[in-house]
């Protein structure tokens, strides 16, 4: 208890259980920012329903629940016209009005 008071931990100090620690390969023992007990209701979401909407694994323990990404900083790779992740990108796409002159051929601002 006296960690979660220490006022230089984030807000969400040990709120989900540690991935590392399930496994027994967590190293970092009391400085672990993650839980290290078994919580069904705290488990960290399964990397393969967060990727492709379904686990095939009927024994994974893992969260099956759709997160939504907090995608506040805007993607410069999709900004500059292209971003190999699409719609899974961690960043913001913002639709512009592409620039006439750069339909034209050359746009000194960019497309």
């Amino acid at each position: 208890e006296a960690l979660r008071s220490r006022p230089d931990k984030p807000k969400q100090w040990r709120t989900q259980v540690c991935k590392h620690w399930l496994r027994g390969l967590c190293k970092k023992g009391d400085r672990c920012a993650y839980l290290h007990q078994y919580d069904p209701n705290r488990m960290p979401v399964c990397s393969f329903f967060a990727t492709y909407g379904e686990c095939t694994n009927k024994d994974c323990i893992f969260a099956h629940r759709v997160v939504e990404q907090d995608k506040s900083g805007e993607c410069a790779w999709y900004r500059r016209g292209f971003c190999k992740h699409g719609s899974t990108c961690r960043m913001r796409h913002v639709r512009r009005e592409p620039c006439p002159l750069y339909l034209q051929g050359f746009c000194p601002d960019g497309p």
